[in-house]
């Protein structure tokens, strides 16, 4: 017996010594690097490093962005090589066609073979298509975080706080709610704002990107109060974009627009002086023709803007919280403009038209009542 195993330890140990290293097996295809490059707002390179103990001969990169979507999406790239036992590659998402916002963020792995048709799956790898171009600070409450790089912490908690009224209103008159987290970027300026996206329109101060839950808007620490507005409005789109989500739904731009107007809380003198100015012309626009994207000429636009918010605020006055949330989940189901109306209220685009103009008329009546009976009751002086 102790011969044996002597017998066998030697075999062992002569084994050890005259069996190579171990490197890699034949037919292995290794891992080296897999790693990215934010180049915001321009490109997103992704970087792939591999060997193998024959010639590597296909590459493939998979990616799924995080956003709303009605199924999950994986997209394919295939970056050029030439084939080798050692490869190293990249692959540049030219944000010029098709661009994504800062914050969002990308999963993606990589399929490698080499020409024994052995197959590589990387492991899965997240990377954040962040602007690295400001020292971002950030600020979080429940499903919100803002972010911004100018102004003083007061500044920020003022802008958070916008934010959780015009949420808390939405959710108050109208049912609606933060469904998933949201993101908000503020920039310095417009400008600045402009400079992290690609092909800006030269009016765009603010955009929602509603499909990925994020905000960027140019907010200077100045312009405090038209910021604190501006992060409600903007927000409420998100939260009526991600209630009504769905390849059915086709909501009417006044519902958005207005809904997202109410969110912002008192009604802008500004924009109240519009909605009387277009009423004493007979400028006033139909329900239906605000139900398709608002004009570009300034004056029409400010009606429209103004005329949404009353529009919105009628409902929710005159008939509650329930039904215009019931009009929202209508419109999701793919409803059309009228049958979700008439489902809901009673009246189509043209009733619901009607019945706001007579009701505002008379409000504007009102308002001029009192303008002049406050003019009479001023004390006049005597020359």
């Amino acid at each position: 017996m102790i011969k044996r195993f002597l017998l066998l330890a030697l075999v062992l140990i002569a084994f050890l010594i005259f069996t190579p290293p171990f490197i890699q097996a034949k037919g292995e295809i290794s891992l080296l690097d897999s790693a990215t490059e934010v180049n915001f707002p321009d490109a997103l390179i992704f970087k792939l490093k591999v060997s193998s103990s024959t010639d590597i001969t296909k590459t493939r990169l998979h990616y799924q962005v995080d956003r709303m979507n009605y199924a999950t999406v994986t997209s394919e790239a295939w970056p050029k090589f030439t084939p080798a036992p050692m490869v190293e590659t990249q692959w540049v998402w030219d944000m010029r066609k098709a661009s994504l916002p800062p914050g969002a963020a990308i999963k993606y792995w990589w399929t490698v073979e080499d020409k024994a048709k052995n197959i590589l799956i990387t492991p899965e790898k997240t990377v954040c298509f962040a602007d690295f171009n400001h020292p971002w600070q950030s600020l979080t409450s429940e499903q919100l975080t803002l972010f911004w790089y100018e102004g003083n912490n007061s500044f920020a908690q003022e802008l958070m706080a916008a934010c959780q009224q015009g949420l808390e209103k939405l959710a108050i008159d109208t049912g609606a709610h933060l469904e998933k987290p949201a993101k908000i970027y503020i920039y310095a300026s417009t400008k600045e704002l402009q400079e992290a996206m690609i092909f800006p329109k030269e009016w765009t101060g603010g955009v929602a990107y509603t499909e990925f839950g994020i905000i960027a808007i140019g907010i200077p620490p100045e312009q405090l109060e038209w910021g604190k507005r501006t992060v409600a409005h903007e927000l409420a789109h998100l939260v009526v974009h991600q209630l009504t989500f769905s390849p059915y739904a086709n909501l009417p731009t006044w519902l958005d627009e207005g809904l997202a107007m109410h969110a912002e809380g008192e009604a802008d003198p500004y924009m109240q002086a519009w909605l009387r100015k277009a009423i004493e012309e007979d400028k006033l626009i139909s329900v239906r023709s605000l139900s398709s994207p608002f004009s570009a000429k300034p004056e029409e636009a400010y009606i429209s803007y103004a005329q949404s918010q009353s529009l919105v605020e009628y409902l929710i006055q005159n008939y509650g919280q329930d039904k215009i949330f019931k009009l929202l989940k209508l419109f999701k189901q793919g409803c059309t403009y009228d049958e979700a109306l008439i489902e809901v209220y009673g009246f189509d685009a043209g009733g619901l038209d009607a019945r706001w103009r007579a009701s505002i008329t008379n409000q504007n009546q009102a308002f001029w009542q009192k303008v002049l009976t406050e003019i009479l009751a001023s004390p006049v002086g005597v020359c």
